[in-house]
Order: structure tokens, then C-alpha cells, then sequence
């Protein structure tokens, strides 16, 4: 029966070559704009380098204080971060690192963009980078304020050239020179809490924020690592309590202080807003996205089918006169639109699967790879089923509601 189907539906798909065009053509850039965004997420959220710990590992990205009619949110300071957040007791280590910064850096009279972030010697220990020279900044370098860089291989070779190895090298940023230890894979800035082009020790900061600055929120981020994942509950509730023992700093503008260690994807999203979770916003926005993304062409492919429906009446009402039922009828419809969106979402995998190629080799986001994977596959295997049914169901009901003399007339 099912080959029945597919050949009738080949058929009708053949007899009205524009319309099966304008139909394939909106199936298939749909799909092709829900893979792209499907992969760019994917990648975002499950890729894993170089937090190959998240399993036990909490994120510590924002701080706020709030109250009636003002609130102030931002990245924690250091200081938060190695005296409060270090006091729980269920992490084994605490890494602290900066937001990323820029600066400019100038080789044989070109200039060279750079982003720096500081951290400290435990950021090394949970963060598993891939280094393909050299060795992460120890505990003594950061304690000695050594001038030391680990730098991306990309600003490598852009800073140094072809060169064998830049390990003992010098680097110079701010006109201050550093020595490279260290060369690792580095990271798109969508992970932009590992994200930069050059490592450095906290305390070689200029400004001495680390030290100055006494205040709850500064610009920087914390990773604590649990021994287990069996520990996250205990190392969250713990530093919950310790935020809700947190004195305001400014008692005439705001009356709590709001700080969450979360997991990775709470923790990427987290709007220093209590009253409105990161996560639902994000959720909310893709889902509306994707709806509309989707509405326009499933109406679009609404309305070619009832055309299409019309165009066969006189065949329907000869199957009827035969005495086929209406299920039957829907059920033939149904799998033939299916069928056509399954040949668009074909298109739509091979369009996606070029797009993917055009965007990665434009580089647009450094040491962003996007592909298709399995997860990516199924989406769109899902979205096509979704699809179809979607736009068949409403002009399979229509078809099978027409009368046969009705039906054979309009021959």
C-alpha cells in the first residue's frame, strides 16, 4: 500500500512541476535555517572543551543586588570569588579568571587585536586546554607575579609566523613583554567564559583590581569543582547559604544580594535577574523563533495542497464511488505529504550541510567548527515528521469531506 502511495504521490508531484517547487523550496530552506541553528546551539551547549569536568563542576557568572526601585548586576570581583566563594567547603578547587579584555599589539609595524584574561594557577587544574607547546601558569608564577603568557595557536602564528615553537618567546601587549610557556587549541568566543587569545597570572593585573577592589561584583568568573557530580547538590545548597548570609553593601538602594552557582547552561544564560530566569528566556526566544520560522511555509504548504486537492477531485470522488472511506483518503494524503516534505528535508540536510561548509571557512567565529551530527540528524528528522503532518492534516480533512457527486462534477 505504502508503494502505491509513493508512486501517486511521484505522480501528482511531476503533473504541477511550480508548485512542487515552491513547496520543496519552502521545506527545504526551512530545515536548512533550523539545522544552522540547531548545530550553532549544539555546539554552544554540548561542546565540552576544555570543561571536560562540567559533570562536577558549578559556574559562577553573575552577582546582583536588588531592591524596589534599583538593582546592580555584573560579574563577582575577584575578591568575592577567593573569600567567599572559597570558603564552602565541598569544592576541591576554586578557578577564578577574567572576563576577556582587548588591547592592541603591534609585529613588524602591523597591528595585531588581542584579547587577555587573567586567572589563576586552579583555572589550569579544572580546565583541561589542549597544549600543543609548553605548560598552563603554575601556582609560583601566578604567586610571583611572573610575566608569563599562554597563548591560542592562531595568535601564534599570527604574532610570530611559521616558527617551530614560540616557548620562551616574548610577547608584548600593553608594552609589557611575556614569556610564552604555553601554546593551546583555543576556543571560540561563544565559550566566553574560557574564551581569549592570551593567558596571564592575575597578578600581573595593572590596575590591582584583584587587590583594591573589596566590593561584591568586579569582572570576573568562578568554576568550582566538586570531587564527584554526587557533590553538586551539597556544593550549591552550601553556597547559597553562604550568599544568603551576605550583608548589602548599600543599604539605602538595595536590601538582598542574589549570586547562584549553577551548571554550565544556567550558568552561560544567567541574567542577574530573579525575576525572570535565564533559562525560560532563551528557551522562549528560540521556541518562538522556530515557530514562526515554521508557521509561514507549513501555511504556505497548507494552501498549495487544498489547490492540489481540488486539481484531483474527479479522482476522489471515483474512489469513493468505489467505495474507499475517508480515513483511507486522509491516510493516502497524509503520507504523501509526508513523502514531499521528506524529499525537501533531503534537500534541506544537503543545503545545511553546505551552509555549514560556507560558514566554517569563513571563519566568522574563530575556532567555531560547526557540523551536522547525530543530534542535529534527528532534529531534522523530527522537524520533517512535525512538518508534514502539519501541513497535511487540514487538507486531508477537507479532501475526504467532499461529496462524491460534488467531487465527479467538478471533472
Amino acid at each position: 500500500m505504502l508503494k502505491n502511495y509513493f508512486k501517486i504521490a511521484i505522480a501528482v508531484l511531476r503533473r504541477r512541476k511550480f508548485f512542487t517547487f515552491i513547496s520543496l523550496f519552502g521545506i527545504s530552506f526551512t530545515l536548512t535555517i533550523l539545522l544552522v541553528l540547531t548545530a550553532f546551539i549544539d555546539k554552544v551547549v554540548g561542546d565540552k572543551y576544555p570543561d571536560k569536568k562540567r559533570d562536577r563542576s558549578l559556574y559562577i557568572t553573575r552577582l546582583s543586588q536588588q531592591g524596589k526601585n534599583s538593582t546592580s548586576s555584573g560579574p563577582p570581583s575577584f575578591y568575592f570569588l577567593d573569600h567567599y566563594a572559597r570558603s564552602i567547603k565541598t569544592p576541591v578547587a576554586v578557578g577564578i579568571s577574567s572576563g576577556f579584555n582587548g588591547t592592541n599589539t603591534y609585529v613588524n609595524n602591523k597591528k595585531i587585536a588581542v584579547n587577555y584574561k587573567y586567572t589563576n594557577a586552579e583555572y589550569w587544574d579544572i580546565l583541561e586546554y589542549e597544549f600543543l607547546e609548553g605548560k598552563p601558569i603554575s601556582k609560583q608564577q601566578v604567586e610571583n607575579a611572573d610575566k608569563v603568557t599562554v597563548i591560542t595557536e592562531d595568535i601564534k602564528k599570527e604574532y610570530f609566523g611559521d616558527i617551530p615553537s614560540a616557548i620562551g618567546k616574548y610577547f608584548e601587549a600593553d608594552n609589557v613583554k611575556y614569556k610564552v610557556i604555553g601554546v593551546i587549541k583555543g576556543v571560540p568566543i561563544t565559550s566566553y567564559m574560557m574564551y581569549s587569545d592570551i593567558y596571564l597570572p592575575y597578578t600581573v593585573a595593572k590596575d590591582n583590581g584583584y587587590k583594591t577592589n573589596k566590593s561584591y561584583q568586579g569582572g570576573y568568573y568562578g568554576i568550582l569543582l566538586a570531587n564527584s557530580s554526587a557533590d553538586l547538590d551539597k556544593m550549591h545548597d552550601e553556597y547559597e547559604a553562604m550568599v544568603q548570609r551576605l550583608p548589602v553593601e548599600d543599604k539605602k538602594s538595595f536590601d538582598h544580594v542574589y549570586s547562584h552557582a549553577d551548571t554550565y547552561i544556567k550558568g552561560y544564560v544567567d541574567t542577574g535577574d530573579e525575576r525572570h530566569s535565564g533559562t525560560f528566556i532563551v528557551i522562549t526566544a528560540i521556541s518562538i523563533f522556530a515557530f514562526i520560522l515554521m508557521l509561514l511555509p507549513t501555511l504556505n504548504l497548507v494552501n498549495i495542497n487544498i489547490t492540489r486537492i481540488m486539481e484531483r477531485s474527479s479522482e476522489i470522488g471515483v474512489r469513493k464511488a468505489f467505495g474507499a472511506s475517508s480515513k483511507t483518503l486522509v491516510y493516502q494524503f497524509i503520507v504523501e505529504n509526508i513523502i514531499l516534505t521528506l524529499l525537501g528535508g533531503a534537500i534541506g540536510v544537503v543545503l545545511a550541510f553546505i551552509a555549514l561548509q560556507v560558514l566554517n571557512s569563513a571563519n566568522l567565529i574563530a575556532n567555531l567548527n560547526l557540523t551536522i551530527n547525530f543530534t542535529v540528524l534527528f532534529i531534522g528528522l523530527l522537524v520533517c515528521l512535525v512538518f508534514g503532518l502539519l501541513s497535511g492534516v487540514y487538507p486531508a480533512w477537507r479532501m475526504s469531506k467532499l461529496n462524491v457527486v460534488t467531487a465527479l462534477k467538478a471533472q
